[in-house]
């Protein structure tokens, strides 16, 4: 397969999961904010959690290059739909709609025709502010947007190399988005005083909701929400798909299979992600990771960042035109 093609696949794949997960959580934490239990000092505990999704997203500084604080209307604005933000809904839907432009001999039909329908709803003529009403439509349309297109996908198009790539890119996106979700989200809990306890379940079911977890959750456990065992679930759950054992998991087999069909390709790719997977199959618990660091979360999100380069230098820098398109987008 054409170097071009790959990577096309490849990103189209994670474009459109950054676009569901971007719009999760937007959803998720306006109507976490919403619905704050009404306790002592809860107000201000609840109006700073704007900011730690722009540190989730991990874009920081081209955030603050544009707005001066982070808030119910700067950060909706930047990851919803801002044309200076490459990780935006509005952004990943184009990209995703440009990458499938580009490919419509290689994929169905109807693959093409959702997705540019999604573009004309979710990237043109979208206003520049939303209320709060019209922000929930735009965040079901955008994830609504994602379960269609991957599920004609599973349903169209052939298991060649096209769908292992396309399959491998939504995978590693998904597993990076969990890993800074709980990166950010987990360490909140930690050295809090007795009211910000108090909102703790509040937040354990927003952070599980905002990686559609919690049904999953509660159906697993019937205990309390210790934020321990949310994100024991969110790490090793091995049977739930959007875990990040779950999601490496499959990612090694995506990459397995492509190796299987291009054995002349000589790569680390598929031995760097079947290390990790290995190594999330056999961890014994959660506590190693999120109590003592080690591996910390930063450390699995650079393995994967690492899969990534990795792809890019065995299948994909052969088009260097191409090529620095793509990475622009941060991994």
């Amino acid at each position: 397969m054409l170097s071009r093609i790959a990577e096309n696949l490849f990103w189209m794949g994670r474009y459109v999961e950054r676009a569901e997960n971007t719009a999760r959580l937007l959803d998720v934490n306006y109507h976490a904010i919403v619905e704050a239990p009404l306790v002592p000092g809860a107000r201000e505990l609840v109006v700073e959690q704007w900011a730690p999704l722009i540190s989730i997203i991990g874009d920081e500084v081209g955030f603050r290059q544009h707005f001066e604080r982070a808030d119910r209307t700067s950060v909706p604005s930047w990851l919803a739909f801002h044309a200076n933000n490459p990780s935006s809904i509005r952004s990943s839907v184009t990209r995703a709609r440009e990458n499938a432009r580009t490919l419509r001999d290689r994929i169905s039909l109807e693959m093409w025709e959702s997705i540019n329908r999604a573009y004309l709803r979710l990237a043109q003529g979208v206003s520049n502010s939303f209320e709060d009403e019209t922000l929930h439509d735009y965040c079901v349309d955008a994830r609504e947007t994602s379960h269609l297109f991957f599920g004609i996908a599973d349903a169209t198009l052939p298991r060649n190399e096209g769908w292992y790539f396309l399959k491998a890119g939504q995978y590693l996106e998904r597993a990076d988005n969990v890993m800074r979700t709980l990166m950010v989200r987990y360490r909140q809990y930690r050295g809090q005083e007795p009211v910000q306890r108090g909102v703790e379940s509040h937040r354990s079911i927003a952070l599980l909701k905002s990686i559609s977890a919690y049904e999953a959750f509660r159906k697993r456990h019937h205990t309390s929400l210790e934020p321990y065992r949310v994100a024991a679930f969110l790490l090793l759950e091995p049977e739930f798909p959007r875990s990040v054992r779950f999601s490496v998991r499959q990612l090694s087999a995506m990459l397995e299979q492509i190796q299987l069909r291009s054995p002349e390709t000589r790569n680390d790719a598929t031995h760097r992600a079947g290390w990790l997977s290995a190594r999330m199959e056999y961890m014994r618990d959660a506590t190693a990771v999120i109590e003592h660091e080690d591996p910390s979360l930063e450390m699995l999100i650079d393995d994967l960042a690492g899969i990534s380069n990795a792809i890019y230098a065995a299948y994909f820098r052969n088009d260097p035109d191409q090529n620095q398109r793509q990475v622009q987008v941060l991994t």
